[in-house]
Formats: C-alpha cells, sequence, structure tokens
C-alpha cells in the first residue's frame, strides 16, 4: 500500500498533471505542481515541514491528502489558479497589496482571540502533547509537528484574511485555538468535493481552560467575525461521533446536525472513523456576546 500511494503521487505530478496542462494553466512543469499541492497540504512551504523528496518522506496521510488535491484539479473541482496563489502567499511572494488583511484581535471580556506569537509554540505543542485533549485524534502531535501546525494557522491570515487564532486568558495567557479554515482536501459530504469552497470552524483547548465557556465564546467572536467581515455564507464544523463536548459546542452555537461521514484521514475501521457533520448558515446565526475588532493590519 505505501509503495502504490507513493507511485500514484509521482505519476500524478510527473506526467499526468503536465500532460493534462493547457497553454492558459499557471504553471506547466512537474516541480512546480508538486509544489503548489505540497504547500496547500502542508499549511506552509513543504520543504520546512518534510525533507525532499516529499515522495519518499511524507508522511502517507498527507501524501493522500495532496493527492487527491492533484486528482480535483484534474477533474475540475479545484481551481489551480487560486490553488498557485495560496502557495505563493504561504511562501511571502505576494505583493503586500494583494496580501489578506485581519482584524488585529476579537475580545469578548477576558477571551481574547489574537494572531500567533512565537511564545505560543511550547504551550501549544503541550496542549497538542496532552492524550487527554487529543483523544478525540488519532494520535498525540510531537513538538515538530506542533510547530508546523501552528505556523500553517498564522499563515492562514495572509493568504485568507482569516484562519485560526491564538486564543489567550485574562491571567492565564495562552490556551489554545478557535477559528475557520478552508478545507483544502477534499471531504465525502455535500459540498465538500470543491478544495477551498468550504470553511470550518475548529477549537482545540487546553485542559486548564475546559469547563469554562472558553470554546462557545471564542467561536462566537469568530463566527461574527466569518460571517460579518468575511461575508461568508456558511461555516461547517465536523468531530467524531463520539466527541460529545464539542458537538455540545456546536449546538450551543446554533449549528444544526447534516449527517455523518467516514473521515477520509482514517482508515476503515479506525474508531474515530466516522464523523458527524454541522452546518450554520449566516442568516440563522446570532452573535449573543459582543466583540472588539481593534485595528485592522496595513
Amino acid at each position: 500500500m505505501p509503495e502504490a500511494a507513493r507511485l500514484r503521487w509521482r505519476a500524478l505530478v510527473e506526467r499526468r498533471l503536465p500532460e493534462a496542462a493547457g497553454p492558459d494553466w499557471p504553471v506547466q512543469r512537474d516541480h512546480c505542481f508538486a509544489r503548489i499541492l505540497l504547500d496547500n497540504t502542508c499549511g506552509g512551504p513543504w520543504r520546512e515541514s518534510v525533507p525532499a523528496p516529499a515522495w519518499a518522506n511524507l508522511p502517507l496521510d498527507q501524501l493522500a491528502a495532496a493527492t487527491e488535491l492533484g486528482e480535483a484539479v484534474l477533474t475540475g473541482r479545484a481551481d489551480l489558479f487560486a490553488l498557485n496563489r495560496r502557495s505563493l502567499a504561504l511562501r511571502g511572494k505576494l505583493r503586500n497589496a494583494e496580501a489578506a488583511t485581519s482584524p488585529e484581535r476579537l475580545r469578548d471580556g477576558d477571551v481574547l482571540l489574537r494572531p500567533w506569537q512565537a511564545e505560543d509554540e511550547a504551550p501549544f505543542a503541550a496542549l497538542n502533547a496532552d492524550p487527554e485533549v487529543m483523544r478525540h485524534f488519532p494520535a498525540p502531535k510531537d513538538a515538530a509537528a506542533s510547530r508546523t501546525e501552528a505556523r500553517a494557522c498564522a499563515r492562514r491570515f495572509a493568504v485568507d484574511g482569516f484562519g485560526p487564532w491564538a486564543v489567550e486568558m485574562e491571567g492565564r495567557g495562552f490556551v489554545g485555538m478557535i477559528g475557520g479554515a478552508r478545507l483544502l482536501r477534499p471531504m465525502p459530504f455535500p459540498g465538500g468535493d470543491r478544495p477551498g469552497r468550504i470553511v470550518e470552524i475548529g477549537w482545540r483547548l487546553a485542559r486548564s481552560a475546559w469547563g469554562l465557556g472558553i470554546a462557545t465564546r471564542g467561536a462566537r467572536l469568530a463566527l461574527a467575525d466569518l460571517f460579518g467581515r468575511c461575508g461568508l455564507h456558511e461555516i461547517v464544523a465536523f468531530t467524531a461521533e463520539a466527541n460529545t463536548p464539542s458537538r455540545r459546542v456546536m449546538e450551543r452555537l446554533g449549528m444544526r446536525p447534516a449527517g455523518g461521514f467516514p473521515h477520509p484521514a482514517l482508515p476503515s475501521g479506525h474508531p474515530l472513523r466516522p464523523h458527524l457533520l454541522y452546518r450554520l448558515q449566516a442568516g440563522a446565526f446570532e452573535a449573543r456576546a459582543p466583540f472588539q475588532m481593534q485595528e485592522t493590519r496595513a
């Protein structure tokens, strides 16, 4: 299986995509297709998180996600121009005038959503290494994977103007992350087959911040920004069937159940593979807490 997956990836980027490339495509060469697919899958310049060659060293789940994204390009379900622009933005190669902007922070009393800082990486790694925090994820993350994720979250703001915020609570400092993110992996639910079209809201908090209402309050701030400033019409959320606490947060936010699906990142038979999907329309959202959007980045 691993060898077949790696051969499929190489055939995709070395032969199938270059052969399908038309004169109006933004790239034509194999290494350019690989850059676009890998950067979008890794959430940043791919060489920062995996040594070359990617086909031999990328974890199989990420390789599968990159391959699925390439297949979506071939079938017209993914916009190669948009993906190329995302790759360039993730590498800091867009002019400042082209970069997205976002609020400096969102606040509800003692809960603050703010941009990521280098100092957040250590406490983020600690919560990602906590088996209790990660019990509804495939496995805890090591420090390197956690650092990659934190930097990918920060980069999303430059690309989309929104992303998962760092969460700070007065008197406690950094306690986790909350916010929206574009889904760049094809997902097996209605609308999910077109990478980049769907925005998911999610949260992950340190155990010290559980039971205080932070997930609900922070998610309301993020949703108000996504629906208001960003003009999104719908947000989704999903979690493993057994994750009752997250499902309760989704319901408190006014999200409605929209069926189940098998998560493609997990193998058949894995206890966390069955997931539940929730949706929220902009017209159905009512912000229940005031928030402040302080000065926007130039």
